[in-house]
């Protein structure tokens, strides 16, 4: 029985018999989700530096931007797995 390679062989394999991104796919929505947040806070916390209403407004803003980009990076999420699994299936048809 051939064991699983390894990240680091599945990253090194020039010839793609495997595809990687649908199991990378969780880590990508988690990082563009951190990044969102990340930017948030900086716009936020920048914000209030400058002034209380200018804090209070990016606060708002920006609540109303970071579940926006949640709502993107999971439909971008969602439509790369879509992709993934027709192309899976289309190949598996043929085989």
């Amino acid at each position: 029985m051939p064991r699983e390679k390894t990240l680091m062989e599945n990253l090194m394999d020039f010839s793609f018999d495997r595809v990687l991104t649908p199991r990378m796919l969780r880590v990508l929505y988690g990082v563009h989700l951190l990044i969102g947040l990340i930017a948030a806070v900086w716009f936020v916390c920048s914000g209030f530096q400058t002034s209380t209403a200018n804090g209070l407004t990016a606060l708002i803003l920006c609540s109303a931007g970071l579940l926006l980009w949640i709502v993107y990076c999971r439909i971008a999420v969602e439509l790369l797995a879509v992709v993934f699994r027709t192309c899976q299936v289309i190949t598996n048809s043929q085989n």
